[in-house]
């Protein structure tokens, strides 16, 4: 899986953050990292606000997600403020230490760059990935893709590995050897559907 850098313009306001987080949330399942969906989400939340307080409400921002390593780094870029931090009214002083703790505890690595007039406030959150362009899952996934090029490279005769799949091709894939599997169930006598529950429970339960 090729996990290409991504970039979103907003405007850093508090009502952002909620839409931010669920494209954040849509972006690492795209991905397949979706176990590191809170902690990524956490930290996106902690930096905008960040970007609030020192900058302003309303300061053009630029957050961006890519790999870096095994990863997941991500950036919240803005114009270099040139006035002290401000807090909104009532907000405690302790705040600004609270989110760095925040940030401390889901990211591996986190700080603040000044380049170019910019000020990128970043952090960076682990996975259990082996490569960036690897997968989770460990073997039952690595079982899975075998699979899926099998099933890929009758219907793609030059498609020699999963990458070279196209992502409808992939899920076309997936369910021929879904139905095929079934259809191998009920020629032998087992019922499809008691096969397909446990299956669900199991996956569910993450064994």
């Amino acid at each position: 899986m090729v996990r290409e850098p991504w970039e979103l313009l907003f405007l850093a306001e508090p009502r952002e953050i909620a839409g931010l987080r669920r494209v954040v949330r849509l972006h690492l399942k795209l991905w397949g990292l979706s176990r590191q969906r809170e902690a990524v989400q956490l930290c996106v939340s902690e930096l905008v606000t960040q970007v609030i307080r020192h900058a302003g409400a309303g300061t053009p921002t630029t957050l961006r997600l890519a790999m870096k390593g095994t990863c997941v780094r991500v950036e919240v870029a803005s114009p270099e403020s040139r006035v002290p931090p401000t807090r909104p009214t009532g907000v405690p002083e302790e705040e600004g230490e609270r989110s760095l703790a925040v940030l401390g505890g889901m990211a591996e690595r986190h700080g603040v760059l000044v380049d170019a007039g910019r000020e990128i406030r970043w952090c960076e959150v682990a996975t259990d990935l082996a490569t960036p362009h690897g997968h989770s899952g460990g073997s039952r996934v690595t079982r899975a893709e075998t699979l899926i090029v099998l099933y890929g490279a009758v219907a793609l005769p030059h498609a020699v590995n999963a990458s070279r799949l196209t992502v409808v091709k992939v899920k076309g894939a997936v369910i021929e050897a879904m139905v095929d599997l079934m259809r191998w169930a009920d020629a032998h006598g087992y019922d499809a559907d008691d096969i397909l529950d446990v299956a669900q429970a199991r996956f569910e339960a993450g064994l």
